[in-house]
């Protein structure tokens, strides 16, 4: 299913030599970023604290505070960069942009390729954990059977990839550019992962038809039906004859809507206003953290001392890659791109696999997903996991992969 190192490294032709060229790259900032950066945390300029004792006013002052106190004197940003470097990074052209990935291949005889794309306000950190229990399964409870070839980019405008300078990079461009990627790198099969903004781009993927692309799969999936979603939209009371799993669904759905919805209507319609969060540290960090309630409170949690399947280290390494890189507008600007609905079914024609966690946005029940889903492989409902599945419960993840995955892989 690939071709060699030596073989992405020695295009045919001079032209592919400059055109298609795979380029070595290492993640670096000078310490003068670094030293500015704890500078700008420090001078935060605090308001008074909220009015309630919850969050229903946003991001709560204590929680940012304490946030800041580590990011602005303890937290090392070399070590997040020292994790990265310690995979192959590297960078090509792809549309007329330079697109960042990290690509690990296994040890192992008839690796599955997959591509794993991330979301906002997420990044290639979030996948971290998963790299090594992917390609090297034997050292992680599985077998040499279950080995995965890894390819994970920046989508454009965020991390290390180009900020585009024009419009029109939407999902299906990007989905466009994966599949010349995963060429480029020479696979003829291969299979894609995603979630939030990473499961537009794959289902977008499988809806251009590649021969290459043989399944996907995605941890926050599109199911929702048309009557179900505009009633949700509108704050009103669940249709009748929804079951007790969908009854669930909807509600998480419709405190979605209601409570957390602003982050995206505001990067949707006016992208460029952000000024003020691309230029405070503290104030991006917020926004950021403001995501939706069950990814706020656990990352909440987090600063008071509970692990909860992140560290402050996990949550600050994410920010700290926006700040650096300078993504914040850039990478908003993607809601403003796309006209795609987020939850509505997509008719997706190739094989797919579903996991739905709990704490996501809204857990898919079985019975929309298999509608959405006419080649649907592989469907689990986790007990325990949210919106950030591969940074929160990366061994759940890759027991999903390897096992939604499983039907799809040569025999």
């Amino acid at each position: 299913m690939t071709t060699s190192d030596a073989a992405v490294a020695k295009p045919r032709s001079k032209q592919a030599a400059n055109k298609n060229a795979v380029r070595r790259f290492r993640v670096k900032f000078p310490d003068s970023q670094l030293a500015d950066l704890r500078r700008r945390v420090k001078a935060m300029k605090w308001p008074e604290r909220e009015t309630v004792t919850d969050a229903s006013q946003g991001v709560q002052l204590a929680t940012l505070q304490k946030l800041a106190r580590y990011w602005g004197t303890e937290y090392d940003w070399r070590k997040c960069a020292a994790r990265l470097n310690a995979l192959p990074n590297f960078m090509t052209e792809i549309d007329g942009l330079d697109i960042h990935f990290i690509h690990v291949r296994s040890k192992h005889a008839n690796a599955l390729p997959v591509i794993v794309t991330h979301g906002w306000p997420g990044s290639i950190i979030e996948q971290l954990k998963i790299v090594d229990p992917l390609t090297n399964p034997t050292a992680h409870g599985g077998s040499a059977s279950d080995a995965f070839d890894v390819v994970i980019p920046s989508l454009p405008g965020y991390g290390f990839s180009g900020k585009p300078t024009a419009t029109g990079w939407d999902p299906i461009r990007s989905a466009r550019a994966w599949l010349a990627l995963m060429k480029r790198l020479g696979y003829t099969q291969f299979v894609a992962q995603g979630g939030d903004w990473g499961n537009a781009v794959t289902e977008q993927m499988a809806l251009l038809g590649a021969p290459e692309l043989i399944g996907i799969h995605t941890n926050m999936p599109a199911t929702v039906p048309p009557d179900i979603d505009k009633a949700a939209f509108a704050g009103a009371p669940a249709p009748s004859g929804l079951s007790a799993e969908e009854n669930h669904a909807y509600d998480q759905l419709a405190y979605f809507y209601k409570h957390g919805l602003g982050y995206a209507i505001e990067m949707a319609n006016r992208p460029q206003t952000l000024y003020g969060i691309g230029d405070s540290p503290v104030g991006m960090a917020a926004w950021m953290l403001d995501h939706d309630a069950r990814s706020y409170a656990l990352m909440a949690r987090v600063f008071d001392g509970q692990r909860e399947g992140l560290t402050r280290d996990d949550v600050l390494d994410n920010i700290t890659l926006y700040w650096l890189t300078n993504t914040t507008i850039s990478a908003a600007r993607l809601y403003w791109e796309s006209k795609l609905a987020f939850f509505a079914p997509k008719g997706i024609p190739i094989p797919t696999a579903v996991s739905a966690f709990p704490d996501e946005l809204y857990q898919a029940p079985r019975s929309w997903t298999e509608r959405a889903y006419p080649k649907l492989v592989h469907y689990n409902k986790l007990d325990k996991g949210g919106h950030f599945a591969a940074w929160e419960q990366p061994d759940l993840l890759v027991a999903e992969l390897r096992a939604g995955f499983k039907s799809l892989r040569a025999s």
